[in-house]
């Protein structure tokens, strides 16, 4: 396919989703909800076919060697269908955030001036490997009253051309508008670099990816962009940790699923605890297949452990490896999160209250937690039903953004007759 022709389908797409969103904007909470439910129980009657597609790219990724962890990211199960199914009706079940009135007052000569949350109007998604997103930020897209554009990776092409055929279909039975959701089909790399320059349409950009590509859309895209450039997640095991919880706790954020952007990357441990901690840790680490790469403290105590370079300390890996580094203090932890981290998803385990609140105000992350797994950084978790992303931004939305974070404001003013002077 020509660049001109692959322009055309992009631009045709987009300009429909446009017009859509006008219309969407205005549904109300129940016609809303009735698309969504609609939705969901496309995706319960299809759930056979939404698996044979998901088996094709599945079959495809492990015939050309790809990673565990990326196919673990593509491969659609019963249950995470089901996952997602009850991601949406979650959603059903959230407050509208569209017409919410932040503020309202009236001035002395009677001016009155409201400031409400209304939808972004066109969102774009750009997405790789994870089928799951075609449906999460569909239905977030359509309680927030926007049109969504969808274009995934084609390493899961099979699956998210299923995808949209259902919801498209069952949402457009449901009453929504026509062109709402577009799903850009295309493989071709052509298609992101002719979505991203198109600000008279698109009026949210959101990637989800690896960095490299996450870096490639902040540069050349002329649409606002919502991302996070990777997910270099920390877990710091204080002094006075409980040793039982920091093993349990430490285990599960980098074993759980290390694939995933909130699963841990680095392991810090204070210098007074590391040496009952770390044995047993390691042991589990290495039970679990995890290949451990750490400080010469660490190897001090555990001789077995990879030496870890400085590159390791910025490091995602996204698989079961790990990197270990033994700190002198509180301090030390927090000063390493800082300048190594994604300011993603970063926890302490302390039994010390005010050892973890000195960590929650100065570790500058989306998400601080106090003896919580990094994992739990989640929509779902957070109670905002499935998540658009997880954003590290510091304009707009941070962390995991539902339904809320897809709307702006508008300021409403009613009077009679007023003028300035």
């Amino acid at each position: 396919m020509e660049n001109k022709e692959i322009r055309s389908l992009v631009l045709q797409k987009v300009s429909s989703a446009k017009i859509a969103s006008q219309k969407l904007g205005l549904l109300t909470s129940e016609q809303k909800n009735a698309i969504l439910l609609a939705i969901a129980y496309g995706l319960e009657k299809s759930m056979d076919d939404i698996l044979f597609h998901n088996k094709i790219d599945v079959d495809v990724a492990k015939s050309e060697g790809f990673a565990s962890t990326l196919i673990d990211r593509l491969t659609l199960s019963e249950k995470r269908i089901k996952e997602m199914i009850k991601g949406i009706r979650d959603i059903v079940n959230q407050q509208d955030p569209v017409g919410e009135i932040l503020e309202s007052r009236t001035l002395n000569d009677g001016l009155n001036i409201q400031k409400i949350r209304v939808p972004l109007g066109t969102i774009a998604m750009i997405y790789e490997s994870r089928p799951n997103v075609t449906v999460d930020a569909t239905a977030l897209a359509i309680k927030s009253g926007n049109a969504i554009v969808l274009r995934g990776g084609s390493e899961a092409i099979n699956s998210n051309k299923i995808l949209a055929k259902i919801i498209s279909t069952a949402a457009e039975a449901g009453g929504m508008p026509v062109g709402a959701i577009s799903f850009i089909d295309i493989t071709d790399r052509t298609a992101i670099s002719e979505l991203i320059v198109l600000d008279k349409f698109i009026d949210l950009l959101i990637p989800r990816g690896g960095e490299e590509f996450i870096n490639f859309i902040k540069k050349h895209s002329t649409i606002p962009v919502l991302s996070h450039g990777k997910g270099l997640c920390h877990t710091y095991i204080d002094k006075e940790a409980n040793i039982d919880m920091a093993i349990k706790v430490a285990v599960n954020a980098k074993c759980q699923r290390p694939g995933v952007c909130n699963a841990t990357e680095t392991l810090l441990v204070h210098r007074d605890i590391a040496g009952k901690v770390l044995p047993k840790l390691c042991s589990k680490y290495s039970e679990l297949g995890t290949e451990i790469r750490g400080c010469p403290l660490t190897k001090a105590i555990v001789p077995a452990v990879i030496d870890a370079t400085e590159e390791d300390w910025s490091m995602e890996y996204q698989s079961l490896i790990i990197s270990i580094k033994v700190v002198n203090s509180l301090e030390d932890a927090i000063l390493h999160i800082n300048r190594y981290g994604s300011a993603h998803s970063d926890s302490i385990i302390t039994e010390n209250k005010e050892r973890a609140e000195k960590f929650i105000k100065e570790v500058d992350s989306a998400a601080v937690f106090h003896n919580v797994s990094t994992r739990l950084h989640d929509g779902g978790v957070f109670g905002i039903g499935a998540e658009i992303g997880i954003a590290t931004n510091k304009l707009h939305a941070r962390g995991a953004m539902g339904a809320r974070e897809l709307t702006t404001t508008k300021f409403i003013v009613r009077g009679n007759g007023h003028i300035r002077n």
